[in-house]
């Protein structure tokens, strides 16, 4: 990695590093006012939590990058190191919330955005993710939380211009295109906004917990490219 590579890695890690600082108080100020989340559908009566279908398989990493074993680590290492932390919420199946949650492809994309490299084990690309800080890890993971609203994709379809308030305090919003792309933009202005991956929606439906796979992270801050 050349010079001009290596400053703009650099400057790009410490602007995320900074979302689990200072930048929650910041965003939730310059955030436009949210719009109504979808209501929580009549069926979704269930009680199993998120945690539990993450973990259901097992807790490791293989060499399948389109399931979710990296973001299951993420919640793991947050909770070991905070309990009281509110990504905690994940493990409470009576709270309604949305997760949109990344694929192991996708924290590889963002590590490569950082550091300009291309991480070939999953194991690898969660500790690149880990060295970021706890602090930081937990921001992120609350940036794709949406309490209060059991968010179907036949509902998701439906939200184009919708502004959703994360559990970090920020928002993302819904833009839905032909095909359909439902799209979610975050806070990063200079990259590609994460897509919900259409054959990975309603993960846990009928219970209050559900969620989406996306093929990105969501970014609460703007790195610098």
């Amino acid at each position: 990695m050349n010079l001009r590579h290596r400053a703009a890695a650099v400057t790009a890690a410490a602007a995320l590093a900074a979302t689990g600082l200072a930048l929650a108080p910041s965003a939730q100020a310059a955030a436009p006012k949210a719009a109504k989340a979808p209501a929580v559908a009549a069926t979704a009566t269930g009680t199993n939590s998120l945690a539990a279908v993450l973990t259901a398989g097992g807790v490791g990493f293989d060499k399948n990058w389109n399931d979710y074993d990296i973001v299951t680590a993420a919640v793991l290492a947050v909770l070991k190191a905070k309990p009281t932390s509110k990504v905690s919420v994940l493990t409470d199946g009576t709270v309604a919330l949305t997760a949109f949650i990344p694929n192991d492809r996708a924290f590889q994309k963002l590590v490569k955005a950082i550091s300009g490299k291309t991480l070939l084990r999953e194991r690898d690309v969660f500790g690149a993710v880990a060295k970021l800080g706890i602090p930081t890890v937990e921001a992120v993971l609350l940036y794709h939380v949406v309490p209060g609203a059991t968010i179907t994709s036949a509902q998701a379809v439906k939200a184009n211009g919708a502004v959703l308030t994360t559990a970090l305090g920020s928002t993302i919003k819904v833009r839905v295109y032909r095909g359909p792309v439902i799209a979610l933009w975050d806070k990063d202005r200079n990259s590609r906004n994460p897509r919900v991956i259409l054959s990975q929606v309603d993960i846990n439906k009928g219970n209050a917990q559900i969620a989406h796979g996306i093929d990105r992270v969501l970014r609460p801050v703007n790195l610098p490219h």
